[in-house]
């Protein structure tokens, strides 16, 4: 039975009681309502709507009852429908009538708005903070392994020789742009909706810039009906975890092509592992290939709420219940692969000797030599078409590069000399010497900044 029936005669059916009740799920709101509830209390005695008397004795059971939650001894009432209204329920019982005065001058309408605004803020810090770690562990590893060189890729093809901390840098590059998403909802996110009671303001002498600044608001709401049915700040929360995901997606690819036979980059520690259940030599990443996976989950959470929002009239409507278990499942999602990541990246093992084989079974080489015939004053588009002649030709002898004789590269072109041989992976490396590049020297500034950057922060300690 629903606990507000107002103008009703009748209980709610049970079957509606139980389809319309968010308490299983919204009660993780509890730290967030009870925090609004007791900035909401003492400005009501400040500004003369309550007694300083009736405050102090909401506050306190505020407190008490926020103390039963965390011990486990508070008792929700599924038929008292959500969070709110099971707090205020035994508020009443503890404090009595003037339990029953907290909820002046406010709706449930802007109280759910400010607990999700709260809630996403508090979330939002703890992402940011998970991205770091992770961050932390990247430029670890890439420190840990700075002279490894690998093949870069294009179309999972071999391209160009990168150093491994470089390929690794590219994910630093990615979460920094999410830490920065994060930080972009984060202003907008940022406003206090509470005082825009149910629709059109609230008939009180309310303080509501006083209850901004305790619970840590920079600014409050303009509009009392875009303030209740607002959840912008939801659907960019999911978006910057949708891009987040997508990146933890892609190094998860990596991590699964790079820790099978066939390229032999890594190998994943057996706590971040599985076996098979048939098959006794297998080591599967089950950890990467589940976060490629629930990458779709959290997409599938802001395509929800996005088709939730698209079709409501001005202001609030109970479909804006539905804003909190995708959101929910999507911050619990990214929280744990950020930490699940950070550990596997961690305890990463590399193997840069078989990176390094790789480098010399292809024609990775290839535009380093265009290069030289550029610099010998080929045209490029001409070079470019001399070599892609002279690798079709290495090909069907069944050699590579390195294996071709200075007669058979003259064949391609005169400008063609014995210092062709001179063209190496580690010169390959050393001629990327450009802002953003391979190069060591490149690769070696990238590490100090991203460290910088990150310490900066707050990160890296």
């Amino acid at each position: 039975m629903s606990h507000i029936r107002g103008r009703f005669q009748k209980d709610a059916d049970k079957l509606v009681a139980q389809y319309t009740a968010s308490v299983p799920y919204d009660a993780r709101l509890y730290r967030q309502d009870i925090a609004g509830s007791i900035a909401h209390a003492r400005m009501l005695a400040r500004q003369g709507i309550v007694t300083a008397k009736e405050a102090k004795e909401i506050v306190a059971g505020l407190e008490s009852i926020r103390q039963e939650i965390e011990l486990g001894k508070f008792r929700f009432k599924p038929e008292l429908e959500d969070i709110h209204m099971n707090i205020e329920a035994r508020l009443m019982e503890l404090a009595g009538d003037a339990g029953g005065k907290l909820h002046t001058a406010r709706s449930r309408n802007d109280q759910v708005a400010l607990d999700m605004r709260l809630y996403v803020k508090d979330t939002i810090a703890e992402t940011v903070a998970g991205i770091k770690e992770l961050q932390k562990e990247i430029i670890g590893l890439a420190e840990a392994n700075k002279t490894a060189v690998m093949p870069g890729y294009t179309h999972l093809q071999q391209a160009q020789p990168v150093l491994f901390a470089h390929h690794l840098l590219a994910y630093f590059e990615m979460l920094q742009r999410d830490t920065g998403r994060f930080a972009d909802c984060l202003r907008r996110t940022d406003v206090m909706p509470l005082g825009s009671g149910a629709v059109a303001g609230v008939a009180y002498n309310i303080d509501r810039e006083s209850v901004a600044r305790e619970l840590g608001f920079s600014e409050v709401s303009r509009n009392s009906m875009d303030a209740v049915s607002d959840r912008d700040f939801v659907v960019e929360y999911q978006a910057a975890a949708s891009l987040c995901m997508m990146h933890l997606s892609r190094l998860a690819e990596e991590l699964v092509l790079w820790s099978t036979a066939e390229f032999g980059f890594i190998e994943i520690d057996e706590a971040y592992a599985t076996g098979s259940s048939i098959m006794p030599q297998k080591k599967n990443p089950d950890v990467a290939e589940l976060a490629r996976g629930k990458t779709g989950r959290v997409y599938g959470n802001l395509m929800a709420m996005l088709t939730t929002l698209k079709g409501l009239p001005l202001s609030y409507n109970r479909d804006l219940q539905e804003d909190k278990e995708g959101l929910f499942d999507t911050v619990d999602t990214l929280l744990s692969t950020l930490e699940v990541f950070t550990g596997m990246v961690k305890t990463l093992r590399i193997k840069p000797e078989n990176m390094k084989k790789a480098l010399a079974q292809d024609y990775i080489l290839a535009t380093d030599m265009a290069d030289y015939l550029v610099k010998k004053g080929e045209a490029f588009r001409s070079a470019h078409g001399i070599v892609a002649r002279l690798v079709s030709h290495a090909i069907e002898k069944g050699k590579f590069l390195k294996e071709l004789s200075i007669a058979e590269y003259k064949g391609f072109s005169p400008m063609f000399g014995d210092d062709v041989y001179s063209i190496t992976v580690e010169s390959s490396l050393a001629a990327r010497n450009v802002t953003g590049g391979t190069a060591p020297g490149q690769v070696k500034k990238a590490l100090a900044d991203a460290k910088r950057l990150l310490e900066a922060s707050g990160g890296g300690k």
